[in-house]
């Protein structure tokens, strides 16, 4: 069993930064994939943004690119989101999630992911 804590939403202006932290408590032998999806009212989840379990590696979906930027912590399995030049089309309830399947690095995709946040709320004002 996983367990993931997730801090720094809130409420910003338009144009505003904020930065999303996510921490997951596991096996401290595991190294996991992680991601960062949100979901605003009466939209579908959708992936943000994801990185690799070395970090090496990082996706982000189009409308968030030159934005957002994902990094994994010091602290193992640790995972963040600098999130900048905010728009409302940004606000949502942000998930962090994180896979563990071992065939995958790194994953855009909701289904990959075995385990999930409770989620954290970005409110963007106009």
């Amino acid at each position: 069993q996983v367990k993931l804590v997730e801090s720094g939403g809130g409420l910003v202006q338009t144009g505003g930064s904020l930065r999303l932290s996510c921490a997951a408590f596991g096996d401290p032998f595991n190294t996991y994939y992680m991601g960062w999806f949100r979901q605003a009212p009466g939209k579908t989840r959708e992936v943000v943004a994801a990185i690799s379990r070395s970090g090496e590696s990082t996706y982000y979906t189009d409308s968030v690119k030159g934005r957002f930027s994902i990094s994994r912590g010091d602290a193992s399995n640790t995972v963040h989101l600098q999130m900048s030049d905010l728009k409302p089309e940004d606000a949502a309830l942000y998930y962090c999630a994180v896979g563990l399947i071992a065939s995958r690095d790194l994953c855009r995709t909701s289904d990959c992911y075995n385990y999930w946040g409770q989620g954290t709320q970005v409110t963007v004002s106009s």
